[in-house]
């Protein structure tokens, strides 16, 4: 693999950083604190995502940037034949090859899980195979000897081993724990064969039985079909003979409804025929009746035009007087008009008044509310204000000279207790504003004087504008009934010129004492006039009663000739009961057998299905101890397979784990041979994995810690070959953190020029460092600086002496 550029966005310190990295030795220097580190973090997170950065997603962002703002890591380098893109940002990540323009995956771990699969490593794999640290260097040497292999087992891979061989364990367990089960649930095979015969013998009984039923159910058929068609008949012949009873009853009633009817017209024709006799006895009286009739009509008629006439002089009167009270009120408000005109002036002066006066009252109450607001607000701000500085000078007080500030993440050093003055005038400032506007809000709490004066006025002008919207309706109504008068007046004329024209038809001449003589006559000859109306009634049917009559006689004897015919029907039809009575026992007697052939044959039938459902389920039963018996046998030859697994994959990791240590030497022994001047040719690793650095093939007793740092160095570099081997990608990068802390200048030069020797193997190296003296010994300088007055990290290139180009900020 080979970098090619990298491009931060808002990552940390880095608020808008580019590199572009060539081939060669690349040296990143900086002070402490700077953001060099940060640089490989942004790469690992382009890769790897969130578990290769520190702290939470959030934390990525620069501290000064606004809260949305883009947060993105660009990631350009070449692997296998093409060249690779990846963009990370804390919602999106994509991955772009060669020159397309669409990505070829998107989504975090769509993306982690891609590059992953192009680099051949994990997370840790990665980071133990091209990034090596200081603290790395001497991480095996603060280890047990356990930990030691451990940990080489790890970083080898060998590790995978011991994960298989665990899930391999697990497997084996489970099987064996089912292999329990399915002997458990074998059963015994001579008990199946027993209840096998025994079922196979129930059901040839079963099988007896169903065909001796069937037999009895024939034979009951055969009694049954032929008592069948004999009740058959006899029950036609029964429901016959019935059917003509009921029409011969039907016919008797026919019968006797005839003659009552006959008998019935007889009596009412014999009525009718006097009514006619006494009518002619009374005609002299019903002239009489028919006189004096016509004469109340007209006595009547002339009554009534009488009363009427009595009423509409009630009338003329009645309306003679409402016409006098209403001129007299029209006389009374003949200066309504003028009153009306004067009141809606009125009116339309208290309404201005008012509009007025809830004009000065808004203006007063939002003068007076925009203060309080105002007030509020300021005093919200500085409570925020203080607490974010309490906040602040807390972390500033918990971090202590020593620490870093929370702000720019910078060292506070000598600059600690001018920040904590700074905070303290800053927060006496907030405190004496907030006492300030905590009064003024004490005296806004309650309404000032022009308010409440100005409420007052409004109040007042309100109740004149309402009583001069009361006269103004007084004058209205009392306009309105004026009006209404004159209306009257006119109405009440032309009903009086009416009613003197209705007076003027009506007839004259009516007598009351003639009206009296004639009611009386009439009252005399009401009964006979009644007693008449009912003999015209009854007399008036004799010529319809003698029809009605004929025919009453003719439908009796009909009916009496159809009765005669049914009774001679039923007689002719020959029916006995008690042979119907016996004709039905037989045939009930055959249908019983019948029934009872059919219930014993489904007795039979169930015993036969259940005998069939017991072979059934031991048949079911030897099938599935076939089936578990199988299973066992292919359980055991399966735990003999994972038995034979276990052991080979135990003896693999010890082949492995005993070639790795001479596999490690003799990588090792090489690059120590380069970088000490053929001095050290040689470096063991020793039962426990301590590290032997031999000369003239013996250990030597005592090294210096720069010589243990180069034994450290050569081992961490020989672990990241056989990594890169094993993973299948050649080791062309490599990148070196801080290495040269406990170096003194002579072997920084030897590191440089191994380095070098190494180009082959190498041919693309980054150090990370904050000595200055390595620059002649690199191909390309980068300086990283830090603005503390911006917040920032500043990337520079040196053009091999002091100059320094500003690349990217």
């Amino acid at each position: 693999m080979r970098l090619h550029r990298l491009k931060l966005v808002n990552f940390r310190q880095h608020a808008d950083a580019e590199i572009t990295f060539g081939p060669g030795i690349t040296a990143i220097i900086g002070p402490n604190g700077a953001g060099k580190t940060t640089l490989l973090e942004a790469i690992a997170w382009a890769f790897y995502g969130m578990p290769a950065a520190r702290g939470g997603r959030e934390s990525l962002r620069w501290n000064r940037a606004p809260a949305r703002a883009t947060v993105r890591v660009d990631v350009e380098f070449t692997l296998g034949g093409h060249d690779y893109r990846v963009m990370r940002a804390l919602n999106l990540a994509e991955l772009y090859q060669d020159a397309l323009e669409t990505p070829v995956v998107s989504g975090h771990h769509e993306v982690t899980a891609r590059v992953q699969r192009l680099l051949g490593m994990t997370r840790e794999e990665f980071f133990n195979t091209y990034f090596t640290g200081q603290k790395e260097l001497t991480v095996m040497a603060q280890m047990g000897a356990t930990e030691r292999a451990r940990f080489l087992s790890r970083v080898l891979g060998y590790e995978k081993l011991r994960e298989a061989q665990d899930l391999l364990r697990e497997r084996r367990t489970v099987l064996k724990a089912e292999r329990v089960g399915v002997e458990h649930g074998l059963g015994d095979d001579r008990e199946l064969e027993a209840e096998r015969a025994a079922a196979l013998e129930r059901l040839a009984g079963a099988d007896r039985s169903v065909g001796d039923a069937s037999e009895r159910r024939a034979a009951a058929e055969v009694v049954l079909a032929q008592a069948g068609p004999a009740w058959t008949q006899m029950a036609e012949l029964r429901e016959s003979v019935r059917a003509l009873d009921a029409e011969r009853r039907l016919a008797d009633q026919h019968v006797e409804e005839a003659r009552r009817e006959f008998e019935r017209l007889d009596r009412a024709l014999a009525e009718a025929l006097a009514a006619r006799t006494r009518l002619q006895a009374l005609e002299p009286d019903l002239v009489r009746w028919a006189e004096v009739r016509a004469e109340l009509e007209q006595l009547d008629a002339r009554a009534a035009a009488e009363g009427q006439r009595r009423a509409l002089a009630g009338q003329r009167r009645e309306i003679e007087l409402q016409v006098t009270r209403a001129r007299s009120r029209l006389a009374e408000g003949s200066g309504a008009e003028v009153e009306r005109r004067a009141a809606e002036e009125a009116v339309q002066g208290a309404h201005a008044a008012l509009r007025a006066a809830e004009a000065e009252e808004e203006r007063a109450r939002t003068a007076w509310v925009r203060d309080r607001q105002d007030a509020e607000t300021k005093r919200q701000a500085l409570l925020d204000q203080y607490h974010d500085l309490q906040g602040h000078r807390a972390r500033v007080t918990a971090a202590g000279p020593e620490g870093t500030c929370p702000t720019c993440l910078r060292p506070l050093g000598p600059e600690y207790q001018g920040v904590l003055d700074t905070l303290a005038r800053q927060l006496e400032e907030i405190e004496i504003n907030g006492r300030f506007f905590k009064q003024r809000l004490k005296q806004l709490a309650v309404e000032p004087p022009e308010v409440r004066e100005a409420q007052s006025r409004r109040a007042r002008a309100a109740r004149d504008h309402e009583a001069a919207v009361q006269r103004a309706a007084r004058a209205v109504e009392r306009d309105r009934e004026r009006a209404e008068l004159v209306e009257e007046v006119t109405r009440l004329g032309a009903r009086a010129a009416a009613i003197e024209r209705e007076m003027a038809a009506l007839p004259e001449g009516y007598d009351v004492e003639r009206h009296d003589r004639v009611r009386a006559q009439r009252k005399e000859l009401e009964p006979v006039e009644a007693q008449a109306a009912a003999l015209r009634v009854t007399a008036g049917r004799a010529e319809l009663l003698v029809r009605e009559a004929e025919l009453a006689e003719r439908n009796l004897s009909e009916r009496e000739g159809r009765l005669r015919a049914l009774i001679e029907r039923i007689a002719a039809a020959g029916f006995s009961e008690d042979a119907y009575a016996q004709a039905r026992a037989y045939y009930h007697e055959a249908e019983a057998a019948v029934q009872q052939a059919e219930r014993d044959l489904l007795m039979a039938t169930g015993d036969q299905r259940a005998a069939e459902a017991a072979l059934e389920n031991v048949e079911r039963r030897r099938r599935e101890r076939a089936a578990r018996a199988e299973r066992l046998e292919r359980l055991k030859v399966e735990i003999r397979l994972h038995d034979e697994l276990d052991k080979g994959l135990h003896d693999l990791r010890t082949e492995l784990n005993a070639r790795m240590r001479p596999e490690l030497s003799e990588v090792a022994s090489a690059l120590l041979s380069d970088l000490t001047d053929g001095r050290y040719a040689e470096l063991d690793l020793d039962e426990e994995y301590r590290i032997l650095v031999l000369e003239d093939g013996q250990a030597k007793p005592v090294i210096s810690g720069g010589e243990e740092d180069i034994a450290n160095l050569v081992l961490r570099l020989a672990i990241s070959q056989l990594v890169a081997d094993r993973a299948g990608q050649p080791l062309s990068l490599l990148v070196l953190d801080e290495v040269f802390g406990s170096l003194d200048e002579s072997r920084r030069d030897q590191v440089l020029a191994l380095l070098r020797r190494l180009a082959d193997r190498f041919p693309q190296v980054v150090l990370i460092t904050h000595i200055e003296s390595i620059r002649e010994g690199v191909d390309r300088v980068l300086r990283v600086v830090f603005d503390p007055t911006r917040g920032l990290s500043e990337i520079g290139e040196d053009q091999g002496g002091p100059a320094r180009e500003n690349v990217a900020a």
